[in-house]
């Protein structure tokens, strides 16, 4: 029951109608993912909002209310809290140092980090490439921190340090022998984070800003760390509670999440920053062509999407779409590209954990229009539910 309970939607594969063109009017097409994100909200979603891009026209439109106890409604602009889309800004900036010489992505992670923070024969047997990737084996911290729904709230409570992470994830012991399969895992990503801070004597924060949120003019993006309170406007942050209630999460420290969930955003940010990174102003063709080396997911589904370096891919009718989605307690963020970065669609709403088949619904469509232009004809949506164990 309580693996049900803590799902976090992350829509991953979507079989529906071949859709048409863009809408030639684009306020015909505006009104209706507006209507689309308002069946969001009915469905019982409090608070949606998103960014849709195609070319140099932009949607916002946003549904619902960021607080259910004033009723304030959703403003585009506001900051949410975006998970794991974290770990493709880290991934980026390990890349940078790759091509730096200053890491190589084939190297034992031993090579970077302190003596005795991993076991030896992880050391040597688990890769850079392998912590990205997913395919370390490492277990994930995170099934350890919540085993009950109560530790969801003293997980808030509690100041983490990178180092502790490791070790939680190193108590939950391998899900396989390096490099044999894909299983995501928060903890390669603290170790990620560890190395970065290592090559570079700066905190990985620094790096990240330095190399990407700053040359991007990502003004609306930050790290959160043990501030519990987000800055500037945003929605509140809900879980379905045991006792039926919908219970408040937006006062929450995230140092639980550190360089693999940590980062509060815009919608608009994400779309500038996935812009950058596909159309290659962040990384050279060669370290983006690594970025996108994918392994399957779901070996026993290899159509159902492939994880590269800090970015998957999904298959929609409409061709290949980058990006990367993202879950906190609260909060969740899916952000979706195409491979020019031309095309694109952040997407956000304020609960977590809930189960409601019309909502995912509601959200397929929603994206599926965001991204294959005009309305389109729902055939069926298969929404693949993620524990917290699996995602932030």
């Amino acid at each position: 029951m309580l693996r049900r309970a803590l799902t976090v939607l992350t829509i991953l594969a979507v079989v529906i109608a071949p859709a048409g063109p863009a809408a030639a009017q684009t306020d015909t097409f505006g009104r209706t993912l507006q209507e689309q994100l308002d069946a969001v909200h009915t469905a019982g979603m409090p608070g949606v909002f998103a960014e849709v891009r195609d070319g140099r026209r932009t949607w916002t439109p946003a549904a619902g209310v960021a607080d259910v106890a004033t009723g304030a409604p959703v403003r585009d602009g506001m900051r949410h809290r975006v998970g794991s889309i974290t770990k493709t800004f880290v991934a980026t900036t390990m890349l940078q140092l790759v091509g730096e010489r200053r890491v190589a992505l084939d190297a034992p992670i031993g090579r970077y980090l302190p003596r005795g923070l991993v076991p030896a024969d992880l050391s040597k047997q688990v890769t850079v490439r392998m912590l990205l990737q997913h395919t370390s084996g490492i277990g994930n911290y995170t099934s350890e921190i919540i085993k009950t729904e109560e530790d969801i709230i003293t997980m808030g409570r509690t100041i983490y340090t990178p180092e502790q992470l490791v070790h939680l994830g190193l108590v939950a012991g391998p899900t396989n022998a390096p490099g044999e399969t894909w299983s995501y895992s928060n903890t390669n990503y603290i170790l990620a984070g560890l190395i970065i801070e290592r090559v570079t004597g700066n905190r990985y924060e620094s790096e990240v800003s330095r190399r990407v949120l700053r040359p991007l003019g990502l003004t609306g993006t930050y790290f959160e760390g043990a501030d519990p309170k987000i800055r500037g406007p945003h929605m509140h942050a809900y879980v379905p509670w045991i006792d039926g209630t919908l219970k408040d999460f937006t006062i929450y420290n995230m140092t639980w999440g550190w360089a693999a969930g940590e980062i509060v955003s815009t919608a608009h940010d994400l779309d500038v920053f996935y812009r950058a990174l596909l159309s290659g102003r962040l990384l050279r063709p060669a370290l983006l062509a690594e970025m996108q080396n994918t392994v399957p997911q779901f070996p026993e589904e290899p159509a159902a999407g492939g994880y590269g370096l800090g970015l998957y891919w999904v298959d929609l009718p409409c061709g290949r779409f980058w990006g990367h989605d993202g879950g906190t307690i609260g909060h969740q963020t899916i952000s979706w590209h195409s491979p020019d970065g031309q095309r694109q669609v952040s997407y956000a709403h304020s609960m977590a954990f809930y189960v409601n088949p019309a909502i995912d619904e509601a959200v397929a469509n929603f994206l599926i229009t965001a991204l294959c232009g005009g309305p389109s004809q729902l055939k069926a949506a298969t929404a693949r539910p993620r524990t917290i164990e699996a995602l932030h």
